[in-house]
């Protein structure tokens, strides 16, 4: 079994604050096997990530959280950016046509772009996985929403850190049964739904600093581009 982080931001995205050679050492130092750097829109440093990975005796696997019309959507095994602000089914194909996987993270979280917001039951079914935890939660409601959904559905169910800063890489893993250490063996087992997950809590404090850096960035990155 391989221990994969699936859900971890770089500095990259706009609410991330560290680069990647942090989140790989990090890595390394927890003991993961693979990881895959998911900045919001953008896929650069993810593509580095995944190139310079062996050298922290990690799998990297290229990815990106999309901004689907509908909320978040993962994409895994990419070579390029799939565009924001498609519609639900249309990122799902932009994913599936490169080959990838598509996994829904935090969908009964609505308040952090969890897709059930504006999508029925039967079109969440269409991703690839479900993301049943993610460390970033208040009561853990949402993740037992997560995973009744995924079971009920026979869906493959993962796990991610959902971390905007390198010390939360590995908060929640998911443990893979690939038949080798490869980006591919990984996501085959994915969607075979030969995982298992399992995580604990981001510190209330670590997720409103991550929430107030994002802010910060937000505001830093708007009053910028005012004098561009």
């Amino acid at each position: 079994m391989l221990s994969v982080e699936l859900h971890a931001h770089s500095a990259l995205s706009y609410d991330g604050r560290d680069p990647i050679e942090l989140i790989l050492e990090q890595a390394e130092a927890v003991g993961l096997d693979a990881i895959a750097v998911t900045d919001h829109d953008e896929i650069d440093a993810s593509l580095e990530a995944a190139d310079r990975a062996s050298a922290y005796g990690l799998v990297g696997i290229p990815a990106m959280e999309i901004s689907s019309k509908a909320g978040h959507i993962l994409g895994f095994g990419l070579e390029e950016a799939v565009p924001p602000g498609l519609s639900y089914e249309t990122t799902l194909a932009e994913i599936h046509d490169q080959g990838g996987l598509a996994v829904i993270p935090h969908p009964f979280q609505e308040s952090r772009h969890g897709v059930m917001a504006r999508i029925s039951r039967d079109e969440l079914a269409m991703g690839d996985a479900i993301e049943v935890y993610n460390s970033r939660l208040l009561t853990g409601r949402a993740n037992r929403q997560a995973e009744r959904y995924a079971a009920s559905r026979n869906l493959p169910m993962t796990a991610g850190s959902d971390a905007h800063i390198s010390e939360m890489v590995g908060q929640a893993v998911t443990r893979v049964d690939a038949d080798e250490r490869s980006v591919d063996a990984i996501l085959d087992a994915i969607a075979a739904g030969r995982t298992s997950v399992e995580g604990k809590r981001t510190p209330w404090r670590i997720s409103f600093r991550q929430a107030a850096g994002g802010v910060s960035r937000r505001v830093r990155n708007s009053v910028m581009g005012l004098f561009q």
